[in-house]
C-alpha cells in the first residue's frame, strides 16, 4: 500500500506538497518523512545522480520520480508492486504540473500547493488495492518498465550526504582553527617585539629625560 506521498522542488528542496492523511498507520511516521526530507536535501546538492530510485529503508521502499524542477516522491510497503508505485507518481507529476506548473519557480514557502492534497487522497485511493481491474491492467502494460530503476539501500544514500557534510564541517572546523592559530602567532610575535625592544626604548626614554632636564636646569 501507498504509505507516504511527499513532493519537493529539487532546486533547493523546498517542499512543495504532500497527503495530509499519510502515515497515520505507519510507526514513526515522523522518522520516514525525515528520511524523505534527507533525500531531497541531497538530490539539491546534487549528491544523487539518478532521476528515478527505489530507496529501501526498513519494511518500506521510497520511490522516487523527478520531472523538471520537481521531485515526486512515495513510500510503500516493500510488497507494493515498484510498476504500480511509479504510475502512480506519474499520474500526480502530470496533473500537479497541469494545476501549478507555472509557478513552482515562485513558490517561496513551504507546501504552497498544500490543497493538491485532495487529488493525492483521490489517486492513492485508486492504488491501494492491487487486485482491482485497473491496477492488474497496469501492472500488465508492456509500455511501462521500471526494470531498470535501481534499488538501493537508504544507508548507502543517505550516508553520502552525511560523508560530504562531516567533510564539510572538518574543513570548516580546520579554517577557524587556522585562523586562531593564525592570531595566537600574531600576539606572540607582538609580544615577543615589546619585551626584546621596551629596554631599549625604557633607556632611551630615560637619556631624552635626562637630557631635557639637564638644559631645563641649565
Amino acid at each position: 500500500m501507498v504509505k507516504l506521498t511527499m513532493i519537493a522542488r529539487v532546486t533547493d528542496g523546498l517542499p512543495l506538497a504532500e497527503g495530509l492523511d499519510d502515515g497515520r498507520d505507519v510507526p514513526d511516521a515522523d522518522f520516514y518523512k525525515q528520511q524523505a526530507k534527507s533525500l531531497f536535501k541531497n538530490l539539491s546538492m546534487g549528491q544523487i545522480d539518478a532521476s528515478r530510485m527505489s530507496v529501501e529503508t526498513g519494511p518500506y521502499v521510497f520511490h522516487y520520480n523527478i520531472e523538471g524542477r520537481v521531485c515526486y516522491l512515495t513510500m510503500c510497503d516493500r510488497s507494493y508492486p515498484k510498476k504500480l508505485a511509479f504510475q502512480y507518481l506519474e499520474d500526480l507529476k502530470n496533473e500537479f504540473e497541469r494545476v501549478n506548473g507555472s509557478q513552482i519557480e515562485t513558490a517561496a514557502r513551504p507546501y504552497a500547493f498544500i490543497k493538491f492534497d485532495t487529488f493525492i487522497q483521490k489517486t492513492k485511493k485508486l492504488y491501494q488495492d492491487t487486485r482491482t481491474q485497473r491496477n492488474i491492467t497496469k501492472l500488465n502494460d508492456e509500455l511501462y518498465e521500471v526494470h531498470q530503476i535501481m534499488t538501493r539501500n537508504v544507508q548507502e544514500v543517505l550516508g553520502v550526504g552525511e560523508k560530504l557534510d562531516q567533510v564539510s564541517q572538518m574543513s570548516s572546523r580546520l579554517t577557524s582553527e587556522s585562523r586562531i592559530y593564525a592570531d595566537k602567532a600574531r600576539d606572540l610575535n607582538r609580544q615577543a617585539l615589546i619585551r626584546k625592544w621596551a629596554p631599549v626604548a625604557i633607556v632611551i626614554g630615560v637619556v631624552i629625560l635626562l637630557f631635557w632636564a639637564k638644559n631645563k636646569i641649565w
